[in-house]
């Protein structure tokens, strides 16, 4: 393993993790994937909010654990699934943080979805 930076959320580069206010629901082509009041907003720094969903409130009979990872190093080593309904596949578009850094521990146990692939519905 190559030795990766862990950096910390500051003033330069904040990272905030809120409750969600309202209820989070995600679809795919009109099918419910994931329904809850449970939701954490994770706020980085200039990019767009990403709704973090407990894996719980998931339909994990849609979702296929994959190799897929990646690496932050404000949030650490992300792994990934695909989303899967009959023949219907769409790669790699959840993701977790399975053991976050502890600026952003709160997510561990919640997946997050590329809403270029799905619907988030806040409200």
């Amino acid at each position: 393993m190559t030795n990766r930076p862990h950096l910390v959320p500051d003033a330069s580069h904040p990272i905030t993790v809120t409750p969600t206010d309202g209820r989070v629901v995600v679809t795919r082509h009109g099918r419910v994937i994931a329904e809850t009041d449970r939701a954490l907003t994770l706020q980085e720094a200039s990019y767009p909010p990403v709704q973090y969903v407990p894996l719980a409130d998931v339909d994990v009979s849609l979702l296929e654990r994959t190799d897929h990872a990646t690496y932050c190093p404000y949030k650490g080593d992300a792994g990934y699934y695909s989303l899967v309904d009959g023949d219907a596949r769409a790669e790699n578009v959840v993701w977790t943080y399975d053991a976050p850094y502890d600026a952003v521990a709160p997510i561990a146990g919640h997946v997050a979805f590329y809403p270029t692939e799905v619907e988030i519905s806040v409200g």
